[in-house]
């Protein structure tokens, strides 16, 4: 998230809402005409595949899905080897991947654009739906007090950095030890200080909710991480997303939560259903947003 400026993320939220209307009254541009764009998944998906799917051919595109263990990758095959393959082949390739190197390796060797649909570091694609949806319903992004509360994963790694490049003020609450990444904290401080917005880290969550206008949690255990996953749940008891909790951010709060949840857990399931949760709206903008990024970075002139 952190490769685009402020004005570059304006310009693709703006992009987002144009074709979200332009699908709803059937007169969107078929910017991916004749292109045809890989889906290279290492982890599997429901919302994020399904969306890109769906964006690609809303564009006029074709999408081919590729699973990591059905390719030559699975048997050996140098990663650049493949990157140069499939970049010959196709005109892009979003990826869903474990190692974020992945990534970078695709993008050096690959001569098409490389979508992070997902990595172990970020998750940008998510934050463009999330942007979206707080747009949609604050009408801003700017000065909003956006709280996440629980583990410092992927996602909230992209959330530093794009709430940071926007002008947000972002409040972090962790169980100590389950910071984010110290890399992208520090490059998060230094978009902050350019863009006027704030970084705050709380370890208490009650305190850290108070006057939120947006509290975001994810998983306590994200995929591929389940070993030790008990041990983990008893350290983030606290964490919870519960009426109680939310109690002290005050009524004009909204409630996000990226999918799929463990109601329950991180969240409980009266919150997730409830008044303040936008959800929802949240999970239908992964579609919006994926349209959005593939018509900003790979559509016809």
């Amino acid at each position: 998230m952190g490769d685009l400026n402020r004005a570059e993320i304006q310009e693709l939220l703006e992009l987002g809402v144009k074709l979200k209307a332009e699908a709803r009254d059937g007169t969107i541009k078929r910017a991916l005409t004749g292109k045809v764009v890989g889906l290279l998944f290492e982890k599997p998906s429901t919302r994020t595949r399904a969306s890109f799917e769906t964006a690609v051919y809303q564009l006029g595109g074709q999408a081919m899905y590729l699973r990591a263990d059905e390719l030559q990758l699975a048997r050996g095959e140098p990663l650049k080897d493949t990157a140069r393959i499939l970049g010959a082949y196709l005109n892009g390739i979003v990826i869903r991947t474990r190692g974020h190197q992945t990534l970078i390796e695709f993008a050096e060797y690959a001569p098409v654009p490389i979508i992070n649909a997902l990595s172990d570091l970020e998750h940008p694609t998510q934050i463009v739906a999330d942007m979206l949806t707080i747009q949609e319903v604050k009408g801003t992004l700017s000065n909003l007090r956006f709280v996440w509360v629980g583990d410092g994963n992927n996602v909230c790694n992209s959330w530093l950095l794009g709430g940071a490049t926007v002008g947000m003020n972002l409040i972090v609450s962790c169980p100590k030890g389950f910071d984010p990444d110290k890399s992208v904290i520090a490059k998060a401080h230094k978009l902050a200080e350019e863009s006027g917005g704030a970084i705050d880290f709380v370890r208490d969550p009650k305190k850290a909710v108070e006057d939120a206008d947006v509290v975001y949690t994810d998983v306590w255990v994200s995929m591929g991480q389940e070993k030790g996953s008990k041990t983990k749940e008893q350290k983030f008891k606290a964490y919870q997303i519960n009426s109680k909790l939310l109690s002290r951010a005050g009524s004009k709060v909204s409630v996000m939560h990226c999918l799929p949840a463990h109601r329950g857990l991180e969240i409980t399931d009266d919150v997730l259903e409830g008044p303040s949760s936008i959800v929802w709206k949240q999970a239908e903008n992964k579609l919006h947003g994926a349209r959005a990024v593939l018509a900003a970075f790979l559509s016809v002139s």
